[in-house]
């Protein structure tokens, strides 16, 4: 039988902690000004402007959606703007003044928000292009990390990847499956392989980043090098699970100002209630 909810029981205890941190949000929110998002801390003020590389299929989608859904960040993804181009289908490169130009232009409409940026510089050449337009603009680059995961766990990934085109969700078959295969989780429409995910492609695609994309890595770590405030960092894995812990820690101590999402913090604690109710009711019934 379950018990009656009484002052004393622990679950109108329960219910009651549910109340006092629904109320709490909603007077953060109104003192942030009707946003989702917590004030920035005044003593760090710091802008997240990242750069996210690695391997094809090493994850960068993946990491950048689950920090952009976490935190008070931007995420962009250069495929995203980029992808439909022929050029782009086959497995090759666009020329540097035009990629330049695409990512730039939707840059400059962000300020100083915080911002991820993946899949862009890929050469040296637009390396230098891309920092020396942050500099002039005096938003230089704060963060760069490189995902480090096995060739050989990238190859065997690509066959199980499908993607939700218009949201850009990724899903694996081996580690990552959707509820029901073949269909979006949250929308319920149907999966797609990308043109460019089949294993000549992808070969092309491999030698590329080793050829022309790793020695972006020497050009900024010489940029850290020097007191301009950058900092270059490689986190390994094999899977995208194994990495975040170590890029969730990344963002926290290079930016101590960086605050969470309100509602994240906030469902966070509903959902912990919810399953503390739900066990309490649960050890009742078999009482």
């Amino acid at each position: 039988m379950i018990s009656p909810l009484t002052a004393s029981s622990p679950l109108f205890l329960l219910a009651l902690l549910v109340l006092v941190f629904s109320q709490l949000g909603d007077m953060q929110t109104a003192s942030a000004g009707v946003s989702d998002i917590a004030p920035q801390d005044e003593r760090d003020e710091r802008v997240v402007r990242m750069l996210m590389f690695g391997k094809p299929g090493a994850g960068k989608g993946t990491l950048t959606a689950r920090l952009a859904q976490k935190y008070d960040i931007i995420s962009l993804s250069t495929g995203d703007l980029l992808r439909g181009r022929r050029i782009v289908a086959r497995g090759g490169l666009l020329p540097d003044e035009m990629v330049l130009k695409v990512v730039t232009g939707r840059l400059e409409a962000l300020q100083n928000k915080h911002w991820i940026l993946d899949g862009f510089p890929r050469t040296v050449g637009q390396g230098e292009l891309f920092d020396a337009h942050l500099k002039k603009r005096s938003t230089p680059l704060t963060l760069v990390v490189n995902l480090d995961v096995p060739d050989e766990v990238i190859l065997s990934r690509i066959s199980d990847r499908w993607i939700h085109l218009p949201s850009g969700r990724v899903y694996n078959m081996s580690y990552n499956r959707p509820r029901v295969e073949g269909f979006d989780d949250q929308t319920g429409e149907p999966l797609t392989k990308r043109p460019d995910d089949n294993p000549e492609i992808f070969a092309r695609r491999l030698a590329a980043f080793y050829a022309s994309t790793s020695p972006l890595l020497s050009y900024f770590a010489q940029s850290a090098a020097s007191p301009a405030g950058l900092k270059v960092k490689t986190l390994s894995g094999t899977t995208s699970d194994e990495i975040w812990p170590q890029l969730d820690r990344l963002l926290q101590n290079s930016f101590p100002g960086l605050r969470e999402r309100l509602e994240t913090k906030e469902t966070r604690t509903r959902h912990l209630v919810s399953d503390a109710i739900a066990a309490e009711l649960g050890a009742d019934s078999t009482a």
